[in-house]
């Protein structure tokens, strides 16, 4: 079994500015590249699930998308990061173009896309963890995944909840690179505990 960092991307790995789909537009959130070789180093697969309203919405095509989605993953392969996968939802129950108007399970807060995931990479739940900027990002906590809600495109009152420990499962870091430098801690807390007793 595998164990997997689960990634939203937008405003969790790279700026959110409204419907990124141009490689010109595409920016790193400070501490990004860091947090996910600490995250590789450790042995976690990253893998991407993101909703992609835009492409129902008219406003880029799902080519415009896997354009953008292959520099990133060819630009992180610079930088020594393997992106083992991303998976991504194009539909919206409203949608501007027809073939994309529709309930699905793959959109946010539906769990398809980590379904799917756990199937095709043997993922252990109980061994990975969930980022996002919202609290929709992390529902596959509920199945057991450890999450946390990054930055402050939450609600201020959904973020004062996470941070009281309300929500199971779910710790409030400033940045992505704060989640990696818990996680590291924590496995590092968890080995020395392991060889102290041995």
């Amino acid at each position: 079994m595998n164990k997997v960092v689960f990634l939203d991307r937008d405003g969790t790995i790279n700026v959110d500015k409204q419907y990124v789909y141009q490689i010109d537009n595409f920016e790193y959130l400070p501490g990004v590249v860091e947090a996910l070789k600490i995250f590789q180093a450790k042995g976690y697969l990253l893998i991407i699930i993101t909703s992609q309203s835009g492409i129902a919405r008219g406003y880029f095509t799902e080519n415009d998308y896997k354009k953008l989605d292959q520099w990133i993953k060819s630009d992180l392969e610079s930088k020594k990061i393997h992106l083992t996968a991303s998976y991504y939802c194009p539909h919206l129950p409203d949608a501007l173009i027809p073939q994309y108007r529709m309930e699905c399970r793959c959109r946010k807060p539906g769990l398809g896309l980590f379904e799917r995931a756990v199937k095709e990479y043997e993922i252990d739940l109980r061994e990975s963890y969930v980022i996002g900027d919202r609290l929709r990002d992390l529902q596959i906590c509920n199945k057991g995944c450890k999450g946390f809600l990054v930055g402050n495109t939450e609600g201020s009152d959904i973020i004062l909840e996470v941070k009281k420990g309300r929500y199971n499962g779910i710790k409030w870091c400033s940045n992505l690179l704060e989640c990696a430098n818990i996680v590291n801690n924590t496995i590092c807390a968890v080995r020395g505990s392991k060889e102290h007793l041995t």
